[in-house]
């Protein structure tokens, strides 16, 4: 057995608390995520930060602040431990002297979508669920694909039909069945739900069940480890259906009750496009909730979510932090790619290269000061987008 710290589950919005040894989605009464709460007080007396520090670990090593009781059903592919890179000549460009780049390329299946889902499919080995289904815009699908095929369960992947390539042969590969959608991944959600009906699946969608959220915490203890428990000033981060966003205002507010770092939690700043951007309407609207996105568009296919199901939860996190949300262009994405790639040596994603247009805006705009510092987001590899490379020229 492994001692973890997890207690229960309470739901975001009432409070309400639920038991967490057996199968949980969202609160059945105000139809709100719920997160796993753990006994920190017992944990600041039991556990060292320092076995924490550095990186290049799975994020198992931070497995008694993570949900699963039994380390027998632990399903890893050693994701986690991913560099926190230094753009010097990028930072020179866009005039912030200590601008760190989260690179998430190297995760299984080439994202960070492996983190939430190593552990959310670690939990549902735990509670013996077998067959699970999820909508995805690519990358979220291949690592549950991946997962699912190293643990022999069943996974009921829709996806919409323009999705990247390489994630749609992935996830094939991999065993899952996959559908293609005509769509977004809201079409893709009901057509899940339309054929799961009845089938006994067990949904994985985004914030719709509260384990993947748990893995992508993970983030947030890895940049304060391998900051030497020091928070940065603000962080960007390219925001569809927000987990990562919500995740590591988690691990930060952990991290604050575990007397673990000190100061100001960073400002936090969702990226969207500009043909896809309810979060950042809502935020210039003072909206607390956001509304759907009719025609949702845009080649960053991670961040083409017209309505997050955690919309309030993200919108919440950006107002108390101090924090904003900014939308860019699809056209201005390939400069950016290029603009890494020749001068850091990074492929970024569309997602990663949006991080990069809003850093420049902001500074442009004032609102993030040249020596604040700030932390930018690579989610997944920039190789995994033949099609873009094709149209960038690269090859």
């Amino acid at each position: 057995m492994t001692e973890t710290f997890f207690q229960t589950l309470r739901c975001q919005s009432c409070t309400r608390t639920f038991e967490p040894r057996s199968i949980r989605t969202f609160c059945p009464e105000c139809q709100q995520p719920l997160f796993a709460r753990y006994d920190l007080s017992a944990a600041r007396s039991r556990l060292d930060r320092s076995a924490f520090e550095g990186g290049g670990e799975s994020l198992w090593r931070y497995r008694k602040l993570l949900p699963v009781f039994d380390e027998r059903h632990i399903i890893s592919l050693g994701e986690g431990g991913t560099p926190l890179l230094r753009l010097e000549r990028m930072g020179k460009r866009l005039g912030i002297e200590r601008l760190l780049l989260k690179d998430e390329g190297g995760n299984p299946t080439g994202s960070f979508k492996a983190r939430g889902v190593s552990v959310a499919i670690s939990k549902c080995s735990e509670l013996e669920i077998r067959d699970i289904s999820m909508p995805s815009a690519g990358n979220a699908g291949s690592a549950l694909a991946a997962y699912a095929a190293h643990c022999g369960m069943k996974a009921h992947i829709f996806i919409p039909s323009d999705t990247p390539i390489v994630n749609r042969e992935e996830a094939a590969a991999f065993g899952a069945d996959v559908r293609l959608v005509d769509g977004v991944i809201s079409d893709a959600a009901k057509a899940m739900s339309a054929a799961g009906s009845g089938q006994g699946w067990f949904d994985m969608s985004t914030m719709k069940e509260p384990y993947r959220l748990e893995g992508k915490k993970t983030l947030g203890y890895e940049i304060a480890g391998q900051l030497g428990w020091r928070l940065p000033d603000v962080v960007i981060y390219p925001t569809g259906g927000g987990t990562g966003l919500i995740g590591m205002w988690k691990a930060f507010g952990e991290l604050e009750e575990l007397g673990w770092t000190s100061g100001k939690k960073p400002r936090m700043v969702a990226v969207q496009m500009s043909g896809c951007a309810p979060i950042v309407a809502a935020v210039e609207r003072k909206q607390a909730r956001a509304e759907f996105w009719p025609d949702a568009a845009t080649i960053a296919a991670g961040l083409r979510v017209p309505k997050a199901f955690a919309d309030k939860t993200i919108l919440d996190i950006i107002a108390e932090s101090g924090g904003t949300a900014v939308a860019v262009g699809d056209r201005d994405l390939p400069g950016a790619i290029a603009e890494c790639a020749s001068q850091e040596g990074i492929l970024l994603s569309p997602e990663g290269a949006a991080t990069i247009l809003a850093a420049r805006h902001l500074t442009g705009t004032g609102w993030l000061e040249p020596g604040e510092t700030t932390v930018i987001f690579n989610t997944g590899s920039g190789y995994k987008y033949r099609e873009l490379m094709q149209i960038l020229r690269f090859v």
